[in-house]
């Protein structure tokens, strides 16, 4: 049935029919016509005359007066009248018994037949909506366009025609279109066919064009896609608008989490592991256990005086409140000057000084009215030797309780210190012991203690890498040389200050030229006094001792100079028996003295 669409095959470029063409080609006389069946009934087909059946509506031949592209009005017989059959169509080619391309069945290179679903096509006079319109790949519309018609189980194939393919006849070589490719302004050159008669339905043939589809093109190459277009914009827009929002909520709760992070130190509590709390008991020979068993009986020594003041430290030799601490320590004080002891607990109490001694760089002070007090227990230091651990206990440069531990480094080491005064009444004698416990400024008149706490030194002098050994002497720190009083010498000098208020020296009655610089301690010519250089009636005139004798040896110990004679005289107690050797007119001789005593100051 003609419904006024264009059906049939697009004319291509090269196959434009013109417009002063009106007869039909060859071609086109030699297709058979279609057999339709009219009103009273259906005209039957011979059987060796193949029925081709209706691709899509047939189109009108081209009319002069027509516009290109428009369909006239379809021409033909009333419906219902029957058809003349149409003349019996010759093939152009014998057919082909093994169909060989291109003339026998469709090659590999021949292009699918399109997927189509038939329907009845509706009555004639049947309003008929426009088919869809599709879009050309870059998502413009175009126009309406033939449907495709699906291929008949039984529709037979023209000679040298592929299926689906309609030959269009031109001058020269025939080109082969697919039908329902149509361009637009283009008429197709074939003869109107006669309608075949449907029964009447409200649907019309359907199309399935892939590329037709409405879509959104890959690249925005073309115009907007329509009236649509303002509506995605303003649902963009509120995406945007949203997205903002949303991010904007996300960075307050994110900066809010940040600044609760950093205030609080994190979302939890951080615990790291840590041992647990011990006893803490410590072995009594370890330098915990020495200090803890020391510190209680350890003072701190801040005197003041008229013209200056200094701090030292000092320990506990009774319940009574003596403490034993240096000379030197307590020297600023003057005969009215102030001593405030402070113990390792805090406490504070006045002291007065008892007694001291400025050869043996000793001194004892008394607190008052101070109850609970404990004594450090006295060692014997002639047992010390060399390599034996130590722990010395003072207030360097004024920090209370300070603890530093060390070894004995070597043992009677003479030392003199003080001196200020220039007539050598201030001078101390020192049979040392030495250390390299570390010992500052403010240990002087602490105790150097033992692997048993106890008592086996008086730390009184360092030797200082810029002013050389003395007592205190220089601010440059601890260079690991310390010297300590033997606590044996120190435990009869405090007996005898307690006691007595002075202590004794003990002496062989000579006079010694400390300018000679040889080997030896030799004998002034002169006394003090101008007298004779060795004290009548002494312990050396009884002895046998003459000015001008060079003793090198006492009691087997080798001796340098006189000040290392005065220090192994004072290392004993008046009364003790010395072997003496020395060197008269180049002989050697052998004696023994007994010493004497003398008053110290």
């Amino acid at each position: 049935m003609d419904d006024g669409k264009p059906t049939g095959p697009k004319a291509k470029w090269w196959s434009r029919p013109t417009t002063a063409r009106t007869g039909h080609s060859e071609l086109e006389d030699a297709i058979p016509a279609e057999d339709t069946t009219g009103a009273t009934g259906p005209v039957e087909a011979s059987p060796a005359e193949p029925v081709i059946q209706d691709a899509a509506p047939a189109v009108p031949a081209p009319d002069e007066e027509a516009t290109w592209g428009i369909p006239a009005v379809p021409t033909g017989p009333p419906a219902g009248e029957p058809l003349a059959p149409a003349p019996r169509a010759q093939p152009l080619h014998a057919p082909d018994e093994y169909s060989t391309p291109p003339y026998g069945g469709p090659g590999p290179w021949a292009p699918a037949p399109p997927v189509q679903r038939p329907v009845a096509t509706p009555a004639h006079g049947t309003p008929v909506p426009p088919p869809y319109a599709g879009t050309n790949g870059h998502g413009i519309a175009t126009g309406p366009g033939p449907a495709f018609a699906p291929p008949h189980a039984h529709q037979p194939q023209v000679h040298g025609q592929q299926p689906g393919l309609q030959q269009t006849p031109q001058p020269g070589t025939p080109q082969l279109q697919q039908p329902g490719l149509l361009q637009p302004g283009l008429q197709q050159s074939q003869q109107p066919q006669a309608p075949h008669p449907q029964p009447p339905t409200s649907s019309q043939w359907l199309q399935y064009d892939p590329w037709g589809a409405p879509r959104q093109p890959l690249s925005a190459a073309g115009p907007p896609l329509g009236p649509g277009t303002g509506r995605g914009k303003r649902r963009r827009g509120s995406v945007l608008v949203g997205a903002v929002l949303l991010a904007l909520v996300a960075g307050g709760i994110g900066g809010g989490i940040g600044a609760y992070v950093e205030r609080t130190g994190g979302l939890t509590t951080v615990e790291l592991p840590q041992a647990g709390r011990d006893s803490g008991g410590r072995a009594p020979d370890s330098v915990a256990g020495i200090a803890a068993s020391a510190l209680p009986s350890v003072v701190t020594l801040h005197v003041s005086g008229t013209g200056e003041s200094g701090t030292g430290t000092g320990f506990v030799l009774d319940g009574d409140g003596h403490i034993l601490t240096n000379n030197h320590v307590v020297a600023p004080a003057g005969a009215n000057g102030d001593i405030t002891v402070t113990f390792s607990g805090g406490e504070t109490a006045s002291a007065e000084i008892v007694g001291k001694d400025s050869g043996y760089d000793l001194a004892v002070v008394k607190v008052t009215g101070v109850s609970g007090l404990k004594p450090l227990p006295l060692g014997n230091s002639d047992n010390v030797q060399v390599g034996d651990p130590v722990v010395a206990i003072g207030a360097p440069f004024d920090l209370s309780n300070t603890v530093t531990s060390g070894i004995i480094s070597a043992k009677e080491r003479p030392i003199t210190a003080g001196g200020e005064k220039g007539d050598g009444t201030d001078v101390s004698y020192v049979d040392a012991i030495q250390t390299d416990a570390p010992i500052n400024p403010g240990n002087s008149g602490g105790p150097l203690v033992d692997s048993h706490a106890h008592v086996i030194g008086i730390n009184s002098a360092i030797r200082a890498a810029d002013s050389g050994a003395g007592l205190d002497g220089g601010q440059s720190g601890s260079i690991g040389l310390g010297f300590a009083i033997p606590i044996n010498q120190g435990k009869r000098v405090a007996e005898e200050l307690i006691n007595t208020g002075k202590a004794t020296h003990p002496v062989i009655g000579v006079t010694l030229d400390m300018k000679y610089a040889g080997d030896g301690a030799k004998v002034g010519t002169k006394g003090a006094d101008g007298g004779s250089a060795v004290t009548s009636g002494g312990p050396g005139a009884d002895a046998g001792i003459k000015p001008g004798d060079i003793i090198t040896e006492v009691d087997g110990a080798r001796v340098h100079s006189g000040e290392e004679l005065i220090v192994k005289i004072r290392a004993h107690r008046p009364g003790d028996r010395l072997g003496l050797k020395l060197t008269r007119g180049g002989e050697d001789l052998s004696l023994t003295v007994t010493l004497g005593s003398a008053s110290g100051t």
